[in-house]
């Protein structure tokens, strides 16, 4: 039987309790709806609250100088009656009632019943109470003039580039003979590819990040009867979706505040090839409108009331395996079947450690020129070191380390004490644990075992506690391990 007393830290926790509860009166006090009112009218950013029906409950000042809409004309209102271009799948609102999750850092464009177009970022969080959905708190931050200064610097290129001379393949620097690599693998997909150029159907490239997705699509370019016509790569994580639509299919003059007759990068590309890079960041409906130019052969630029037809091949990457991207509904299936006429995978370099010692030489050629430096290439317990290591990175990391030891290295043969000078976390780490590592059986049960943490890792995108129940292991375990053994979590998400 116990004493009768309680444990300190229980006693402690009470404590804590009890002093929280005597807190909440006053600060029931103070945060009444007109202080509330004012601190919200206060903040830069738009605050609007919706209950559970969609109606409006709370709309501050900021919003309403953003939207150009009063409060007292929009309180009460249902948000689809104030927002009339809005659906409910485009609204994160609705989609945050619906799902009970929130949404962050979303890009949403909007016409309110005025006709006024509205650029915001939106976060929005759900009010719950007993696991219920009450209704939503949305945070808006105004991007309009952000977006109206991107618009400006894109047609100042436009303008830029129109007035440069430049060969109708400018932007495509790699063929098939830039490929390093004298593994099977790579040698079956260059052979494979070569087949395929010649061809006008779409490509679809997985690879992880740093496998080279962009060389293979350009050397593809350069074997195609296109090669005397433009390549055109356009990132599509790198902008706005509505930004992104402008960009990829022109615009006309007047179709908003400043819009002038330009060409789209389809037009651009004419008889040539475009490179969607991170398609897997395409918003869906964008991917809507890709879908009618690959079906149909014709653009339409914003604003305008007539097709272009346009004559490109689409030639598309991801970084994020296409199953896993319809499985969660980030990528259209009907787009999928489009693009993925010929789809190919590149293998990671952990896959292929044969072309390890081709793809060093190849980049310590590269730095010795542009470094001015005599580097003869690395010792043999250095090029061990490379063929054992992971490279969540790729080729990427590969040839950012052997960039950097070369700041330091200026002749002869790169050494294991030269790799001190790399700071990359996940390499650098490797190195300085490797030294510490028992050889033998030992050794080898511990490559087996990091490879079943990396595999584990990559499968749950990164996350640790996942990684670790699939692995059967406590997630501290799995921590010790990923110091053991050098592995950098963010490199395998």
């Amino acid at each position: 039987m116990g004493n009768g007393r309680n444990p300190p830290a229980l006693v402690e926790n009470n404590n804590w309790v009890m002093e929280m509860k005597r807190q909440e009166e006053p600060l029931k006090k103070i945060f009444s709806y007109e202080m509330v009112n004012q601190i919200f009218d206060a903040l830069d950013e738009g605050i609007i609250i919706v209950d559970r029906d969609y109606r409006i409950l709370f709309y501050n000042r900021t919003l309403s100088r953003i939207e150009g809409l009063e409060s007292h004309n929009v309180i009460g209102k249902k948000l689809l009656d104030v927002f009339p271009s809005l659906t409910p799948e485009e609204s994160t609102i609705y989609q945050v009632i619906r799902s009970g999750k929130p949404i962050f850092n979303r890009y949403q464009t909007y016409l309110n019943y005025r006709g006024k177009e509205i650029k915001t970022v939106n976060s929005t969080i759900p009010i719950m109470e007993n696991g219920h959905v009450l209704g939503a708190l949305e945070i808006s931050r105004d991007v309009s003039e952000l977006y109206m200064l991107s618009q400006k610097v894109l047609e100042l290129q436009q303008k830029l580039l129109g007035k440069k001379c430049r060969p109708a393949h400018a932007g495509c620097r790699y063929t098939f003979d830039s490929i390093i690599g004298r593994s099977q693998k790579i040698r079956e997909l260059v052979k494979l590819m070569k087949k395929v150029a010649g061809t006008t159907s779409s490509v679809l490239i997985y690879g992880e990040t740093g496998t080279g997705k962009e060389l293979f699509a350009q050397s593809l370019h350069s074997e195609s009867p296109r090669k005397n016509h433009p390549f055109i790569a356009q990132n599509c994580a790198a902008l706005p979706e509505t930004l992104l639509e402008s960009l990829l299919f022109g615009t006309t003059k007047g179709s908003f505040t400043g819009a002038e007759d330009k060409p789209g990068l389809f037009e651009q590309a004419d008889g040539g090839t475009l490179l969607l890079d991170e398609i897997n960041c395409m918003g869906l409906s964008l991917q809507s409108k890709l879908l009618r130019v690959l079906q149909e052969g014709v653009v339409r630029r914003i604003g305008a009331s007539y097709d272009i037809p346009v004559d490109v091949r689409i030639i598309a990457t991801t970084n994020e395996r296409p199953e896993e991207l319809l499985k969660s509904g980030r990528l259209r299936k009907d787009l999928f079947y489009r693009l993925s006429v010929i789809y190919v995978e590149i293998p990671p370099l952990r896959e292929r450690p044969e072309d390890i010692e081709d793809l060093v030489g190849h980049f310590i050629e590269k730095y010795n020129r542009k470094f001015k430096k005599d580097v003869k290439g690395v010792d043999q317990q250095v090029l061990s070191l490379f063929k054992e290591y992971p490279w969540p990175g790729n080729v990427r990391e590969l040839e950012h380390v052997i960039e950097g030891v070369m700041n330091y290295v200026d002749e002869g043969y790169i050494s294991f004490s030269d790799l001190k000078y790399v700071n990359f976390g996940s390499f650098r780490n490797y190195v300085e644990h490797r030294s510490e590592r028992p050889s033998g059986v030992k050794s080898r049960l511990d490559e087996y075992e990091k490879d079943l943490i990396i595999n584990a890792l990559r499968k749950s995108g990164g996350n640790v506690s996942k990684a670790a129940k699939s692995l059967g292991i406590k997630r501290q375990a799995l921590q010790y391990r990923l110091r053991k053994y050098g592995i950098d979590r963010k490199l395998l998400s």
